[in-house]
């Protein structure tokens, strides 16, 4: 029994990229950007959601069923939260512009871009030489992205971006018997970005990522606590109070 658990936690050292945790900053924004409740046009683009199931060797296995849910949970959780985010949020509408492929290769180029803020900014540890001082957040997809039909008299684009991997059985083993070994192995992938992009510009000037995402978005309510968290911060939601004032 001793040996199988050795040979387990062996594995699991080989699998686990880090087994550190490393605090992570989780919001960043362009200095002295503002946004103003009301005053704006925000489009909504089109969430890009990924859920499936981590194998035991760690591997991503795309689940088109969960991937189904999570897309109608989090659009409604979407939709109840656009009328409180402080400013004229409509969702994106493609109508006859023939701009769908270009918008998803946008919203794959900041998915990228997100990744690499994440990576050497938020991560006090990896932040580059450049990426140190508090007011250095400068990073962008673009201005090619104003020059879409489908964005004509919308001033920024809100960009979301959810990819889940649940834990299999074999990994949730496989993570128990290493933690008796000493070894730490994660079970499960849930990462979110969500940002704003200035359409004049092409530049970032808000977001929230996070590789640790809470909600199960195959539910509801997970659908509804992953929005809440991907929009927390939000630059021109209303306060608590004003909303209750309301």
């Amino acid at each position: 029994m001793k040996l199988h658990a050795f040979m387990l936690a062996a594995l699991a050292a080989m699998l686990s990229l880090t087994g550190v945790a490393h605090a992570q900053e989780k919001t960043g924004n362009k200095p002295g950007f503002t946004l103003k409740p009301g005053t704006v046009r925000i489009v909504l683009m089109r969430p890009t959601i990924q859920v499936g199931a981590q194998s035991t060797g760690g591997m991503n296995e795309p689940n088109a069923d969960w991937t189904a849910q999570a897309r109608e949970y989090i659009g409604k959780a979407l939709r109840d939260h656009q009328t409180r985010l402080g400013n004229e949020v409509v969702e994106y509408d493609e109508q006859a512009s023939g701009d769908g492929a270009v918008v998803t290769e946008y919203s794959r180029l900041f998915g990228a871009v997100a990744d690499s803020v994440i990576e050497y900014q938020f991560f006090p540890g990896n932040r580059l030489t450049t990426k140190k001082r508090k007011d250095s957040f400068e990073w962008g997809i673009g201005p090619g992205l104003a020059q879409l039909k489908s964005l004509e008299g919308a001033d920024y684009a809100l960009f979301i971006n959810t990819h889940d991997q649940y834990g299999s059985t074999g990994r949730k083993m496989l993570q128990l018997f290493a933690a008796m070994g000493g070894v730490s192995v994660t079970s499960g992938v849930h990462v979110g970005h969500a940002g704003l992009i200035d359409l004049r510009t092409g530049e970032l000037v808000w977001l929230n990522a996070d590789r640790e995402m809470g909600g199960d978005v195959r539910t509801p309510e997970g659908a509804a606590k992953r929005v809440a968290q991907l929009l927390e911060g939000f630059p021109g939601r209303p306060t608590e109070t004003q909303t209750a004032a309301k």
